[in-house]
């Protein structure tokens, strides 16, 4: 049951990760090859809010992982 649930944890962090930097690649891709926007300000915007993302994502995938290889004792 615990390593179902773990797989499901892992699969829906992975697939909404995924999303989001798909999401985020667009909208920079998009400011890029806008000109009227400074792509100086791009970055500025969004390189903050990418590390802070991913980070927090692989965080959690470290974190779930780790948690993983501890066994827990069945009821005697």
């Amino acid at each position: 049951m615990k390593a179902k649930l773990t797989f499901l944890v892992t699969l829906m962090v992975s697939f909404t990760l995924c999303v989001v930097i798909i999401g985020m690649v667009a909208v920079l891709m998009a400011g890029l090859f806008d000109p009227i926007v400074d792509n100086g300000e791009i970055f500025k915007l969004i390189s903050p809010a990418f590390q802070t993302i991913v980070g927090g994502f692989i965080g959690l995938l470290a974190g779930v992982k780790l948690s993983h290889g501890e066994k827990e004792e069945e009821p005697k």
